[in-house]
């Protein structure tokens, strides 16, 4: 039976950064990953260039976690997206800004992130087992006190840290071995749903497939509740699938769909686009006015063309029950102002979002309240510590979610070989 100082059970972005937090100190350390590579979600993360944080200002970047982002800035004082860019490029991997804030590797590569990581964590001394799956975490005296390997192998630590994620993207392991373990220990599991998720709906338009693989880009796309109140909006780009809506903006409202549904009751929510969200209604009827005026005898669909998405040109006349043929000259006013309004507020219902198996990212997990914020310890269990996608914290793509997961990552791993005298 082996003995080490701190147990780290899941090598993703939040374990590995744990792993160096703890071995930094001095700390003897186990990482324990049931899989045969590091770092696979990592990997896969910005495109397969890995997004590794955001360089907003720590009030905004906690504004785009929406799930309990406040909890971390506890977390932020030990290790916050600043300190996560000086990592990096400590090891010698240069960053570069794009936009709203994400950082990548300039060398475009995830890969290069995650050898970075390894070869730190090696460099410590951290003791690598893959292929090793846990089945259970021990508990002796009150108190963490080592695991069990599936194999029936036994290894005993001063602390042990569960870095397992949740349960999006299974294919890189994430399948929520850690809630089960939590459990075990007392701790409460928050609901789990999907985040950051494609969004379904059964409108015509969709069903017919007619708009399938549009694209629209600098649209602003919003939920509604029932009662006609904007809940959430958000500005970028966004893709009309075979089954509903994806691309950023539709991922980021995705979680939305749920609270809506859920709150009012209703089996369904609306959601509407604004084709030109930088134009109040009256600049955009001045701006097309003035095309069809430069061109008064040629049919409105086709004027219409260079400034709508032309897939939507048809459905849009439809919906304002204007006639395409018609010229500036015999333009109905009323039908006007209804294809303005659509212009402004395509609306549509959506019926859910796609499973927790396609999500980005898992919402819900181990309840916020049973752990120690400023050491991501256990309120239950001494020596237990949770980091990472398996707390009930989340937050949008665009390198906030991966900051959440190295900040409470770093902060458990410091805090587990602090525990141990070190």
């Amino acid at each position: 039976m082996n003995k080490v100082d701190v147990i780290v059970v899941g090598g993703g972005s939040a374990g590995l950064m744990a792993s160096v937090a703890a071995a930094q100190r001095g700390a003897s350390v186990l990482l324990l990953d049931k899989g045969d590579k590091l770092g696979r979600k990592l990997g896969i993360s910005g495109g397969g260039r890995c997004n590794v944080t955001n360089a907003k200002e720590a009030e905004e970047l906690i504004a785009h976690i929406p799930g309990n982002g406040r909890f971390l800035y506890s977390a932020f004082q030990h290790f916050n997206n600043r300190d996560i860019m000086s990592f990096f490029e400590g090891l010698g991997i240069a960053l570069k800004e794009e936009d709203n804030g994400r950082m990548f590797p300039v060398s475009d590569k995830a890969a290069s992130v995650v050898s970075a990581l390894v070869q730190e964590i090696q460099r410590l001394g951290v003791e690598i087992r893959k292929n090793s799956p846990v089945a259970e975490i021990l508990y002796i005296n009150g108190r963490a006190a080592g695991v069990r390997l599936i194999s029936g192998e036994k290894y005993m630590a001063g602390a042990v840290i569960v870095a397992t994620g949740g349960k999006s993207v299974p294919n890189t392991g994430s399948t929520g071995d850690g809630y089960p373990w939590a459990e075990s220990a007392g701790h409460t599991i928050t609901e789990l749903y999907p985040t950051e998720v494609p969004i379904v709906s059964q409108e015509s338009f969709i069903m017919s497939k007619e708009l399938q693989g549009l694209s629209l880009r600098d649209v602003e796309l919003s939920v509604w509740t029932p009662k006609g109140k904007k809940m959430i909006a958000h500005r970028g780009d966004m893709i009309f699938t075979h089954f509903g809506i994806s691309g950023p903006i539709a991922l980021r409202c995705s979680q939305f769909i749920r609270q809506v549904t859920r709150k009012f009751d209703t089996k369904k929510a609306e959601m509407a686009i604004d084709l030109f969200p930088e134009l109040t209604s009256n600049a955009l009827d001045a701006l097309l006015k003035e095309k069809l005026a430069a061109e008064p005898k040629k049919a409105i669909r086709n004027v219409l063309k260079g400034t709508l998405p032309e897939r939507m040109i048809p459905l849009l006349l439809s919906r304002a029950e204007l006639d395409g043929d018609a010229t500036f000259a015999h333009l109905p006013k009323q039908a006007w102002i209804t294809l303005l309004e659509q212009l402004k507020r395509f609306s549509f219902h959506v019926v859910g979002t796609r499973s927790l198996a396609e999500a980005f990212v898992t919402g819900g997990g181990v309840h916020l309240k049973e752990i120690h914020p400023k050491s991501m310890e256990s309120k239950l269990m001494p020596g237990l510590f949770f980091c990472g996608e398996v707390l009930d914290i989340h937050g949008y793509t665009g390198g906030y979610n991966i900051t959440a997961a190295f900040s409470t990552g770093y902060t458990a791993g410091k805090h587990a070989a602090e525990i141990n005298g070190k």
